[in-house]
């Protein structure tokens, strides 16, 4: 299929240097690569705080600069087989398809082991101008990306919560939720409610949200969360200890990327509790780390992006299991991608914000 020499893309020449290019090069078809026209795209808090300048993204004093420009940002997207290499097999022309965000290189000891998210280049789309992301008409997946089909009836609004959701997944199998847990979630955003949703499917003793928005938190209460508490209007310690007769929660899963988060969590959970760090964090978090040690040995793990959950996820948003419902709350056109960025920081009450092509 002949597809355009030049695209409408989102390029990234520099932090704060983000601009709309109307005539930017189409991807070309290696005899190992698929080509797709993107569907839609969603906008991530990492596309924000890199945009942003974050450190993490773009090297300071002690970290060197991770992301590679001019690049094209976005890892949440999918969309339809325009073009296949001679090599590709499985795959027809017109497929709907979508991939983990991670493009593994296959041969480093994380890859080799089966820790494919860990994998030590780490080359994800949207960060590196090898692997451009899905802020653009079209897209290439290299050979080895980790595909997984779109179904045909799936909405564009429930697909675009395929990568948010399997990152969802991962961070509570990373809790190991049992049924007598009293587990915390900080963080009613779009991963955090997926995280709400999923945790729900696991049948904890007590499951709670925390949200600063009153409106994340009545989502989060339909999504499955058996009590809603904002931090902001209440002593949320004081009150998970009224609870559990002065202990703490078991589980406390940290899904804001703010660092007071972090220490109210060290504040309300028990000792030999288990600590889950999912978010990537704009600024760095200062706290007593003999909470951790000394004081109540507590099992600290983190949550990286999302193995092996695409199949689960997929199949669990369509039969309804993984709710979905009225997440994806504006989508907008690249040309608006300024007014896109700025509802997605959730400032006017929104969860996900994409473009739609």
């Amino acid at each position: 299929m002949d597809i355009p020499k030049t695209m409408k893309a989102l390029v990234a020449y520099g932090k704060d240097d983000y601009r709309l290019e109307r005539d930017y090069p189409t991807p070309v078809c290696g005899p190992d690569d698929i080509i797709i026209k993107t569907e839609a795209c969603g906008i991530c808090a990492g596309d924000l705080k890199c945009s942003h300048g974050a450190a993490m993204f773009w090297g300071d004093e002690t970290q060197p600069a991770w992301v590679k420009p001019p690049f094209i940002p976005g890892h949440e997207f999918f969309g339809r087989i325009v073009q296949l290499g001679e090599n590709v097999t499985g795959f027809q022309l017109g497929d709907r398809i979508t991939a983990d965000q991670i493009v593994p290189c296959g041969e480093c000891r994380f890859c080799r082991t089966g820790h494919y998210w860990m994998c030590q280049p780490h080359n994800i789309f949207g960060f590196q101008s090898t692997n451009n992301g899905g802020m653009a008409e079209y897209v290439r997946y290299p050979k080895n990306a980790v595909i997984s089909r779109v179904p045909e009836e799936m909405s564009i609004e429930d697909a675009l919560l395929i990568e948010p959701y399997g990152c969802s997944k991962h961070c509570v199998d990373r809790a190991q939720i049992t049924n007598e847990d009293v587990v915390v979630i900080s963080g009613a955003g779009t991963l955090g409610l997926g995280m709400i949703t999923y945790a729900r499917m696991k049948n904890p003793k007590l499951l709670i949200a925390l949200d600063m928005q009153d409106n994340r938190l009545e989502k989060a209460k339909e999504f499955g969360a058996d009590l809603v508490w904002n931090p902001g209007k209440m002593n949320v310690g004081q009150e998970i200890r009224k609870l559990t007769e002065g202990y703490g929660c078991d589980i406390y899963i940290e899904a804001t990327g703010h660092p007071s988060s972090v220490l109210q969590g060290m504040d309300m959970i028990r000792k030999l509790g288990r600590f889950v760090e999912f978010s990537v964090f704009g600024a760095p978090t200062t706290m007593d780390w003999s909470i951790i040690g000394d004081r109540k040995e507590l099992d600290v793990l983190g949550s990286h992006l999302s193995p092996y959950a695409y199949p689960f996820v997929i199949e669990n948003i369509g039969n309804g299991k993984l709710k979905t419902n009225g997440v994806v709350s504006h989508v907008f056109d690249l040309e608006d991608w300024e007014t896109a960025f700025d509802y997605a920081s959730g400032k006017y009450g929104d969860f996900k914000v994409a473009f739609r092509f």
